[in-house]
């Protein structure tokens, strides 16, 4: 006689002030039998007492509501009984939303993303992030970035850069980015390119956000511009982009089966390709194996590669898997990869190999 298994399943509480929503979010949820809708609150308020009351593992959080928004529940329930907490929010409201990951939020979604269609990737975002242990480091890492970015402007040096480094995040990579974006030099004179998975019409919205937290030029790419010193170049979603061997950024068009978007194989193979040993390879945060693929052609061709540490990953997916392929030279935590960046951007320039201070 077999006893039957107990799926223990991951608690969700629901808040958004529309009930077509909570109705919709509701539905996709119980699609999954390991996932459970414990509650539902209609605004910030409903939402800090029933997360001190229920103790979910993970809260869907709308941003715009009445009574109190979500960015103010958020930091209430973050200061009080920290949980993993997904925003989900609308197009209109993307660099408002982006600041709720500064506030302890950990990744967003877009509301008309969430369909039925769509809701496998959700779910399985849900069931990750519901693992997440929510630690008050955020806001310990959140306090001194203004202090990180205080000491001026970014330097550019001009001219066309023959160093680039390629970064590939997904979940968790926003609050990632702007650690590692924020701890560069001020004379950082290496192009970057970043791919983060995001959802369509977000990332104007994201780079909004991290702009006043870099410390090196950061901007949505273009198709057909040419690579600065000193500049991040993030890929829009509606596109893939790679770089050719004229340092010239080039969009590759989106078809529906692509499961990751932009896609971050694509651009760290090209950086591959393209600059070969003067080639920086950056893997963080983020559920899948996108870019693992990529990482590995950079060190195929002699560039330098880093991931980001299991404890300071939101979802040790991507880098766990990099790692144990064998195509990654240094695993560091998150405040660590800034400073390493730099120091392989000086090798790869010719400079000695010798850690820089910053």
């Amino acid at each position: 006689m077999y006893e039957e298994s107990v799926i223990i399943k991951a608690r969700v509480l629901i808040v958004d002030d529309s009930a077509l929503v909570r109705d919709l979010l509701k539905e996709i949820i119980g699609l999954d039998p390991e996932l459970e809708v414990v509650g539902e609150a209609v605004n910030g308020l409903e939402a800090v007492e029933k997360v001190r009351n229920l103790r979910p593992d993970i809260v869907t959080m709308d941003i715009e509501m009445p009574a109190m928004d979500g960015l103010q529940a958020i930091s209430q329930i973050m200061a009080e009984n920290a949980v993993p907490i997904l925003v989900v929010t609308t197009r209109g409201d993307a660099k408002t939303a982006y600041t709720a990951i500064s506030k302890g939020a950990l990744d967003l979604v877009m509301k008309p993303d969430i369909s039925l269609e769509s809701a496998g990737e959700f779910v399985a975002k849900l069931k990750l992030m519901s693992k997440v242990r929510v630690i008050p480091h955020i806001a310990g890492r959140r306090a001194h970035l203004h202090a990180a970015v205080a000491d001026g402007p970014p330097v550019w040096s001009g001219g066309t850069s023959d160093r680039i480094v390629a970064i590939a995040s997904s979940t968790g990579g926003p609050d990632a980015l702007s650690i590692v974006l924020s701890r560069l030099p001020v004379n950082f004179s290496a192009s970057i390119v970043i791919a983060q998975h995001i959802s369509d019409g977000f990332v104007e919205g994201m780079v909004g956000w991290l702009k006043p937290l870099s410390r090196v030029g950061l901007k949505v790419a273009a198709d057909g511009e040419y690579l600065r010193p000193g500049t991040a170049y993030v890929c829009p979603p509606e596109n893939h982009m790679r770089v050719d061997r004229s340092r010239k950024i080039i969009f590759v068009e989106r078809h529906a089966k692509d499961i990751y978007r932009p896609s971050c194989d694509l651009l760290l193979s090209s950086v591959a390709e393209s600059f070969g040993k003067k080639a920086i390879g950056v893997i963080l945060t983020g559920m899948g194996s996108d870019g693992v693929a990529g990482i590995q052609k950079i060190r195929e061709a002699g560039g330098r590669t880093i991931a980001q540490d299991e404890q300071t990953s939101v979802i040790f997916g991507m880098p766990r898997i990099a790692i144990e392929s064998g195509c990654i030279d240094t695993v560091l935590s998150l405040e660590a990869i800034s400073s390493e960046i730099a120091r392989s951007a000086a090798v790869a320039a010719g400079g000695t190999d010798t850690r820089i201070n910053l």
